[in-house]
């Protein structure tokens, strides 16, 4: 059962510390299950990495600017970038409530956009109160359709009567609500006559609605006629059998396993818990299923520096500005910085990680980490209660054994296979 425990405990959050590990274990499966998917009171660990206020964006109400203005706005539109980008790992590492968090992280992948695209963080946090904030899946699709910075990225803003833009019709089908193969090419063209007339406003922070671009038109979409608008949109496409099953898959694929298929009895158990996410996933950490997977995950970037951290009590926001900034350097060469997904899909898992330019970058970040780790004796048994390693192959227990120092006996710990696979 401990070994269940432990897998809970590093799929549903970022990464157990030892202290975390010993509790769960001892108050067992069931009990460690709830108060990671219901937590009690408020998450006291986030309190310490309130939300940034960014103010307005950089280019809110600036017209005619000069290059060197806009070499100075784009300076620091940047710079916030980057603030926001360390705020969110100090966040994932701080957070008492794991499972909330790594919720959060999840959807940010699902609802994937970025920064590079959007360039506005103003936007990119606002799009990230709207995931964190949301009550449930239902509410949040509703927010997400017309998101400024959703908008943006998959070019809602050039969705007019006269010219319709199909790129976020087609994404809320395939990638968001449905999945390949439940709607039809005329279904997403008629969704995009309903999204028509949405626009972002980098002044006031949000999308808004030009009724004169807004195609107000009947258009039939899954068998059904109406004056569609967004909303409505999102509405039929909630109400079709095939989304909440579509985003049980997608659970299962983050959570479960991405190579292995949801299980058909499982997902029906979790469409019954459907809007609710985490009732969703707590169906899902319960089953007998789940527990099959263990050994089965490759960490992602993310979950594997965030899961570091806190087991080796570092905490991004106390490192040097120039620590940092390498750190991020590091994430994003390793292919995965949060408020940057490479594309509309989000990020790859499994082996994609696994490849021999990613371990020499992994290598390097490990090596910052355990520079940082106010830890003093090691040994490798004590290494494993650490990293809440299970057991170290004989294999890597003989190389962590023939290692004397400090530092590369960490940096070892970090980038072996018992910890990057789950």
């Amino acid at each position: 059962m401990s070994d269940s425990v432990g897998l809970l405990l590093r799929r549903a959050g970022f990464g157990p510390t030892a202290v975390e590990l010993a509790a769960a274990r001892q108050a067992g499966y069931a009990a460690a299950l709830s108060g990671l998917t219901a937590p009690p009171g408020p998450d006291v660990g986030a309190t310490g990495a309130p939300i940034p206020d960014l103010g307005p964006d950089a280019y809110a109400g600036k017209r005619d600017l000069t290059y060197e203005e806009k070499v100075k706005l784009e300076d620091l539109r940047t710079a916030q970038t980057e603030q926001i980008t360390e705020w969110w790992l100090n966040r994932m590492t701080v957070a008492s409530h794991q499972a909330v968090e790594k919720l959060v992280f999840f959807w940010h992948g699902h609802w994937a956009t970025s920064v590079k695209k959007v360039r506005s963080p103003q936007l990119m946090l606002s799009q990230h109160r709207t995931l964190r904030g949301a009550p449930d899946f239902t509410v949040m699709a509703r927010r997400m359709v017309v998101d400024a910075a959703l908008n943006h990225y998959l070019d809602g803003h050039l969705n007019t009567r006269q010219a319709p833009n199909e790129n976020l019709a087609r994404e809320l089908c395939e990638l968001f609500l449905l999945g390949i193969g439940n709607y039809t090419e005329k279904d997403v063209k008629e969704a995009g006559r309903a999204l028509t007339g949405w626009r972002f406003s980098l002044t006031m922070g949000r999308s808004v609605f030009d009724p004169k671009a807004h195609d107000p038109g009947r258009k039939t979409i899954l068998g059904r006629t109406a004056n569609f608008t967004a909303q409505s949109l999102v509405d039929v496409l909630l109400t079709q059998e095939t989304c909440p099953r579509f985003i049980a898959t997608r659970l299962w694929f983050r959570y479960g396993s991405s190579t292995t298929p949801l299980p058909k009895g499982l997902q029906e158990k979790m469409v019954r818990a459907f809007p609710a996410p985490m009732a969703m996933l707590r169906v899902l950490l319960a089953d007998e299923a789940f527990q099959a997977t263990a050994g089965t995950m490759v960490k992602q970037p993310v979950e594997w520096l965030v899961g570091a951290l806190r087991q080796l009590g570092v905490r991004p926001a106390n490192l040097t500005p120039e620590t940092r900034t390498a750190v991020l350097h590091d994430l994003e060469n390793l292919g995965q910085l949060p408020f940057a997904p490479p594309n509309v899909g989000g990020w790859p898992s499994g082996g994609a990680w696994l490849t021999s330019a990613a371990a020499q970058v992994r290598l390097r970040l490990a090596g910052r980490i355990a520079e940082q780790a106010p830890v003093d004796q090691l040994t490798p048994e004590s290494l494993a209660y650490l990293l809440g390693v299970d057991r170290w192959t004989n294999r890597t227990h003989a190389v962590l054994r023939g290692t004397q120092d400090r530092r590369q006996l960490l940096t070892l710990g970090l980038v072996s296979p018992e910890y990057l696979v789950t």
